[in-house]
């Protein structure tokens, strides 16, 4: 996950895009959500002289709890987004990162109440639609889920929308709904080639449909990136042995043998449950 006007890194933003679940590249969930300010364009230029001293004060205090949030203190960062929330009430920000504190802590319910709150103090804050449209899909809610993602990438001024559309896709396709996530997913695509899942998911559907040779297509983008990893090696060998592709198949698992010798898909493949 910065500062609270900054965006993130090209690297960081690719691998917290990262899903848990059995339709991502597992680990990273936090992943799915963005923090406040991520992804907005300001209608003007702010300078420190355009907020009121409570807003400042409480912009202090919710950088100071994002900087515990990314750091994994979640109950240090509650503490510091509550003195934000005591310094300025109408702070949409601070119930944004409220709700991504929650739902680190497992209380779903505050989590939901905080990015509602924010999205009514702030109607155009896309990321607070994203990330109670990710809460609402980690709650098997999907149809509401898809309806926050689609108000997210309304937004005229969000700059996230292939994020955003990543993650409905991931959705859709846990929801049961293969079709309409693959076309969601190449819309995600197109906006933004480089994303790791987006790749991901696309080859992982169109694979268990049986389209192996556009599946191979962007599984092997991935694998011959930087951001390769156990899961996206594992899925290359199961789409190139469906190709009858033996060559590729064993330069896949020589990396993955090589690279992540620990890996359960390693050991998955040593067995030869390639149908698991």
């Amino acid at each position: 996950m910065k500062s609270l006007s900054t965006p993130l890194s090209g690297r960081t933003r690719r691998m917290c895009l990262v899903l848990g679940g059995g339709l991502g590249l597992a680990g990273l969930l936090a992943a799915c959500a963005s923090q406040p300010g991520v992804g907005d364009t300001p209608t003007e230029f702010q300078t420190a002289s355009d907020e009121s001293p409570a807003r400042a004060r409480a912009r202090t205090r919710l950088a100071l709890a994002s900087g515990y949030f990314e750091n994994g203190q979640h109950v240090v960062a509650l503490d510091e987004q509550k003195k934000a929330v005591q310094a300025d009430p109408t702070f949409a920000d601070a119930y944004n990162l409220g709700g991504l504190i929650y739902m680190a802590l497992g209380d779903n319910a505050l989590a939901q109440s905080h990015f509602q709150r924010a999205i009514a103090l702030n109607p155009r804050d896309a990321n607070a639609m994203h990330n109670l449209g990710w809460l609402q899909c980690q709650q098997g809610n999907y149809a509401a889920a898809t309806q926050s993602f689609q108000r997210a990438v309304a937004v005229p001024t969000y700059q996230d929308r292939a994020r955003t559309l990543m993650a409905q896709g991931v959705c859709e396709a846990r929801g049961g709904d293969p079709a309409k996530a693959e076309a969601t997913l190449m819309h995600s695509y197109e906006l933004d080639a480089g994303n790791p899942v987006t790749a991901y998911t696309l080859s992982q559907l169109l694979f268990q449909r049986g389209d192996f040779t556009r599946a191979q297509f962007y599984i092997r983008r991935l694998n011959n990136s930087e951001l390769a990893n156990a899961q996206s090696l594992w899925l290359g060998i199961k789409v190139e042995r469906r190709m009858n592709n033996r060559q590729a198949m064993e330069q896949l698992a020589s990396q993955l043998r090589r690279r992540f010798p620990q890996s359960r898909e390693l050991l998955a493949y040593e067995r030869g449950a390639f149908d698991e």
